[in-house]
């Protein structure tokens, strides 16, 4: 039987393995992520009981861009309820790109996954005022990743100078009454959502504290509504890798989320989750070594959700 420490060795040997891989490209379409190093690569696990283990450039920060929408979702959830949330964005994959301007039968994005569908739910949670709304997603963040976050402006400005799309999408969604008319405050929550800073050990408690069925795994504060949780987790599985989500699924078999920023965040549901950062990205906007960094453990230690080596909830029974 492996133990932990096994298992921090064998992440050190996946990190030699892939740090020399040179695919992809950096983001460049938001022009402050095209500054992003791209021999930058850490990754962190966190464990469900608050044990934390990093190897590379894990205190290295980026932006959790589209990671952070099935957290948006999760407080939309908590705040409206199941059934008023999706009036307002589907749960079904789309198989287009992240940025599609799609909407479903309903006239409702897809999901919560794709730009359209975070759009949506930054309406429902874009609070009072821009500030408070922010101030709001930051600091429930914060507890999830045990440490004090805060939005990078300069991102943040990049966004909103250069996001015409996301604009276009925002005025179809207000077309159809999915948002309200506050379309710049709905935009504004959505950009700095996108805009948090994080490096791979937050994003590895984040994961931790929804493996923990919403609870941080170090304070044990419950930060999620833990009848939610699943929610988030189940549209993580199933559309949390954009065009990418059904091999995805097939291949790793674990609910996850990527950004263009270059996280991944994926989530061993009551055991860990796995943190990647490494800005080279792949066409669909993947980080490249991220995705062979969970397909290698999930592999090796039979994490898949469907694999005969997955016991369930105890992770060291799966070791």
């Amino acid at each position: 039987m492996k133990d932990l420490s096994q298992l921090k060795s064998y992440i050190a040997q996946v990190y030699e393995r892939h740090r020399s891989n040179n695919d992809g490209v950096v983001a460049t379409y938001i022009p402050e992520l095209g500054k992003a190093n791209p021999n930058h690569f850490g990754i962190s696990l966190v464990t469900a009981t608050g044990e934390e283990f990093s190897v590379g450039d894990s205190q290295q920060e980026f932006t959790i861009q589209s990671i952070c929408k099935p957290l948006a979702f999760l407080m939309a959830l908590e705040q409206h309820g199941r059934e008023e949330t999706l009036r307002h964005v589907g749960i079904e994959p789309s198989g287009e790109a992240f940025n599609s301007i799609q909407l479903d039968a309903l006239n409702r994005p897809f999901n919560p996954m794709v730009n359209a569908g975070a759009i949506s739910v930054a309406n429902l949670i874009k609070g009072s005022s821009p500030e408070a709304g922010v101030a709001n997603f930051v600091k429930r963040l914060s507890q999830a990743a045990h440490r004090e976050l805060r939005v990078d402006q300069a991102v943040c400005n990049s966004e909103s100078e250069t996001g015409h799309r996301n604009r276009a999408i925002a005025h179809l969604l207000r077309n159809f009454d999915i948002i309200d008319g506050a379309v710049d405050h709905t935009l504004h929550q959505y950009f700095s959502q996108c805009s948090v800073l994080v490096n791979s050990r937050d994003l590895a408690m984040i994961g931790a504290t929804l493996a923990n069925i919403g609870a941080n795994p170090v304070t044990h504060d419950e930060v999620f509504d833990m009848h939610f949780v699943k929610d988030a987790l189940s549209v993580m599985l199933t559309c949390g890798m954009y065009d990418f989500a059904g091999e995805w699924a097939y291949r790793v078999g674990l609910p996850a989320k990527s950004g263009v920023a270059g996280g991944i965040m994926a989530v061993v549901n009551r055991q860990l989750s796995i943190a990647v950062y490494s800005p080279r990205l792949d066409a669909r906007g993947n980080s490249v070594r991220g995705i062979q960094v969970c397909k290698d453990l999930a592999e090796e230690y039979g994490l898949h959700a469907f694999d005969f080596m997955n016991f369930g909830s105890n992770f060291i029974r799966a070791l």
